[in-house]
This record gives structure tokens, C-alpha cells and sequence, in this order.
């Protein structure tokens, strides 16, 4: 069996590279592109030799196309989404799945109804130290977790030569299309990894800086509250040069440290072989691409890592986020319905 996949859009910066994705497995297949930008749209069709189709819905009704890849721009997600699962279409999605919670929760019921199989792109979870970062702490060498940092920046919104506005494309920098800013694109994945890790906290608080002064935050910090006094700090921006994307876990027993390197130190180590900072000669394997793992899940049948469930939570978040910095206080992710925490 052959995967035969719509791409719906290429509004995201990694449209192109799933697109690529797909036409180098033998069992996937771009047939058909659509786009809310028509020009675009034909072009990218043009470009992968496959129809470009004006309407969405046509696209949805074509008994041929077995699934879609979202592209498009966040706010049109439950609209392009909840069409797609009620036409019986699988769904692999950029983040995030939706804006509101409600819309997100909206989703996976028509996504359960109908039977289709939907995944957002996480990648950052199935990637190499984030395993090694969960296996750690599910190994008690920290102790009992006190504070985890997860930090992603980029340049984007700095001017460049040929770039004065940044690298980053006008369209990231529109609050109605996007949502937010860094913390809501950028943002959406250390976010992920510390759900991952520590699961739903109590309240959210938010602060945003705008250092290009554009419409939407390129610089964000948002603090989260667990149980016992627990932290977690998530960052996000587009206005930092040579930034790694970083990973801190502190604990009652010891520390680990993710960055261009990554160091362990831990009581719970022995001592004679394992005194000061430890430094791993390997991390565990990484997991599939989400991508990757979407198409084997529909081929095969095969479970992936990454859940609807962790795109429903991830929503929860986001907004309780935006609407902590909006109101000037800490914001509980209940107010927006419940989840299954991790």
C-alpha cells in the first residue's frame, strides 16, 4: 500500500521538508497540494509535479487521497482539520493543533469518531536527550525533581545580510494567523519536553518582550507551578544569536545538564567510579521523526510515541499561557479544561 497524501498549504517553514520526507519513502506519495494562497500553492504543486487543487473541499472528497499534511496557518487548524477527519482523511499536523483548547478537544472527538489517525509534530520529544533526560529522572539519579529549565531560541527576527527583517517569513509575525509569537511557535517545544517530564502543573505565568517590536513576542519566559513548591521555566525567542537549545534538571540528589554537551552529577552515582560530572560516551538512540512515525501508524498499524493527547495538553498550555501574560498573573490550565496531564 501506497500512503496517497494532500499537502494542505505550505504556510509553515517545514511544509518543503515534509514534503520531501514523504516523496523519499517508497510507501508515501504526494498526489494532490492545496493552498489558502493559490499562487503559492500552484507553485509548490508545479514544483513536486502534482495537481494543485483550488478548493479544500474537493480535495477532502477525492476518494484517492488517504490522509493530509497541515501546513497552514494555526488559526485555520480546526476549521482544515475537523474537515479532514470527518472526510475519513488521516492527519499528521504542525504544531499547535489549535489555538483553544476547545477547539483542540473539538478535534479529537471528530478525530475519534471518525477513526482517522492524527499526530502534531513534536520532534523535539523523540529526540536522543530528551530520552536520556526522561530515562535520568525515571531512574531516581536526581532525586526528587526541584526545578527543570528547557530553553529554545533563534535569530529569526534579527536582521542579517539579504535580511533585514530576519530570516524568519513576514507571516510568523502576524498575531492573527500565528496566534502568538516565539513562545507559540519556538516555544511549543521545550514546553513539550517539560509536559513530558513533569506533566500538567498547577498554574502557568507568562511574561513576553518585544526587542524587534513586532505585532507578537520574540522574546518569552514562562514559569510553571507544580505540586510541592516544583518549578519549571520555559523559553523561547527569536531575537538570540548562536543559541543551543538547552535542558536543565535539578534535584534533590543530583543534576543534569543539556546543551552543546551533556553532563550528569549525581549522589546516587558511585562514587569510586563516577566522582564530579559525569559526561555519557552515548546517548540512547532518538526516536522516529514524527512524521516517520504518523505514516508507519497508518501503514502499520505501528504506536508512536507522540499521542493526540500530548497535542490537546500542549494547546492547554499555550493558552493558558497567553492568557497569563495578557492578564498580568499566573493562569491555572484547568480554567480551560481538563487534560490527562502527561
Amino acid at each position: 500500500m501506497v500512503l496517497r497524501t494532500a499537502v494542505l498549504s505550505f504556510w509553515h517553514v517545514h511544509a518543503r521538508g515534509y514534503a520531501r520526507q514523504l516523496s523519499e519513502r517508497s510507501d508515501c506519495a504526494v498526489a494532490a497540494v492545496w493552498d489558502e494562497s493559490a499562487e503559492r500553492g500552484r507553485e509548490m504543486a508545479k514544483q513536486l509535479d502534482v495537481p494543485f487543487v483550488d478548493k479544500l473541499e474537493d480535495v477532502l472528497a477525492n476518494p484517492d487521497i488517504d490522509a493530509v499534511v497541515v501546513n497552514a496557518p494555526s488559526l485555520l487548524h480546526p476549521e482544515i482539520i475537523l474537515a479532514a477527519a470527518e472526510a475519513g482523511k488521516h492527519i499528521f499536523t504542525e504544531k499547535v493543533l489549535a489555538l483553544r483548547t476547545a477547539d483542540a478537544k473539538r478535534i479529537l472527538e471528530a478525530v475519534e469518531r471518525s477513526g482517522v489517525k492524527l499526530i502534531v509534530s513534536l520532534p523535539r520529544l523523540g529526540d536522543s536527550r530528551t530520552v536520556y533526560a526522561k530515562s535520568v529522572i525515571d531512574e531516581g539519579l536526581l532525586g526528587e525533581v526541584t526545578l527543570v529549565r528547557a530553553r529554545l531560541a533563534h535569530d529569526g527576527a534579527l536582521p542579517r545580510e539579504g535580511a533585514p527583517d530576519g530570516w524568519l517569513p513576514a507571516h510568523f509575525f502576524d498575531k492573527t494567523e500565528c496566534g502568538g509569537g516565539a513562545l507559540i511557535d519556538l516555544g511549543c517545544h521545550p514546553m513539550g519536553i517539560v509536559h513530558e517530564l513533569l506533566g500538567m502543573p498547577e498554574t502557568v505565568s507568562a511574561q513576553f518582550g518585544y526587542v524587534t517590536e513586532r505585532e507578537v513576542e520574540d522574546n518569552a519566559v514562562v514559569t510553571l507551578l507544580y505540586p510541592k513548591g516544583v518549578l519549571a521555566v520555559v523559553e523561547a525567542g527569536f531575537a538570540s544569536r548562536y543559541c543551543p537549545a538547552l535542558l536543565e534538571v535539578y534535584g534533590t540528589k543530583g543534576c543534569l545538564l543539556i546543551g552543546n554537551e551533556t553532563m550528569l552529577r549525581s549522589d546516587l552515582l558511585p562514587a569510586a567510579s563516577h566522582a564530579g560530572w559525569v559526561r555519557p560516551d552515548k546517548l540512547p538512540p532518538g526516536l522516529s521523526s514524527p512524521l516517520d512515525q504518523w505514516a508507519d501508524y497508518v501503514l502499520y498499524s505501528k504506536k508512536p510515541s507522540i499521542t493526540a493527547e500530548q497535542g490537546l495538553a500542549l494547546t492547554q498550555l499555550m493558552e493558558a499561557a497567553y492568557a497569563s501574560a495578557a492578564e498580568g498573573r499566573a493562569v491555572a490550565p484547568d480554567r480551560f479544561g481538563e487534560s490527562d496531564g502527561r
